[in-house]
């Protein structure tokens, strides 16, 4: 297993140098791929470049976060890395469970290994019951309890099937990404393992979560893949009684 880390960021400037520093700790490769950040952002991230084992890719303009992961898997793929660790720029989530993550890839290559939140009292409340919807209708496209958790940008891609997933599906590029891509590689016969990590919502965080917006648009995936999953249904009735 050849892996990397992946950090898609958009005006997170004030805290991606201690994510970097934090992952760096791991002695993997760190791609960071600046989704049309501003200028702010750009000088810190200037600042990185030509830190040992950073590279950065720069996007203009803006395509949103899962356009920036998706770009991010391809250049990985392209540059023979097997798996891309996708952690957010935000300082959310805690780099000190990597090692876990790895452990559960190297252990099944071929899955899909998830991050499943464990909250603290800080989580917005509207976002958490957002959340338990979104669970409930991924449950219901892929007739399975597999995916703990479609939301959390906390996971270990396995790179192959991941950029064959984009090459032949369309997926979002917004906050409705990290759903659907997960649908869709288990639609393709991915396995899925979920670990649990806690998740911190700092106040004053800089969020790119827009609740109109991308509720919206959440919505409107939803409603494609419930209805993707209906010629499908067979298989995954099949699948779900032959797995062990």
């Amino acid at each position: 297993m050849k892996a990397c880390i992946l950090i898609p960021i958009y005006n997170n400037r004030d805290t991606i140098e201690t994510v970097v520093s934090q992952v760096r700790r791991f002695n993997l490769p760190v791609l960071i791929v600046n989704d049309g950040s501003n200028a702010e952002t750009r000088a810190v991230l200037d600042r990185l470049t030509g830190t040992e084992g950073v590279s950065i890719m720069h996007l203009e303009p803006n395509r949103g976060k899962g356009g920036a992961v998706k770009a991010g898997m391809v250049e990985a793929f392209g540059r023979g890395f097997t798996h891309a660790v996708q952690i957010d720029a935000d300082g959310q989530h805690r780099a000190d469970d990597i090692p876990k993550f790895l452990a559960a890839a190297e252990a099944e290559p071929e899955a899909l290994v998830l991050g499943r939140p464990i909250f603290d009292s800080d989580v917005p409340k509207a976002r958490l019951h957002g959340r338990k919807l979104s669970q409930g209708l991924v449950w219901l496209q892929t007739l399975s309890f597999a995916i703990g958790d479609p939301l959390f940008g906390f996971r270990v891609y396995p790179l192959a099937a991941s950029v064959a997933v984009i090459d032949r599906y369309l997926i979002g590029n917004r906050m409705d990404f990290d759903p659907e891509i997960a649908v869709k590689l288990y639609w393709s016969g991915c396995p899925v393992r979920n670990i649990a990590s806690p998740v911190r919502y700092p106040e004053g965080g800089l969020s790119s979560f827009r609740m109109v917006r991308d509720n919206l648009r959440i919505s409107l995936m939803h409603t494609r893949l419930v209805i993707g999953m209906l010629p499908r249904a067979p298989k995954l009735l099949w699948r779900k009684q032959s797995a062990p």
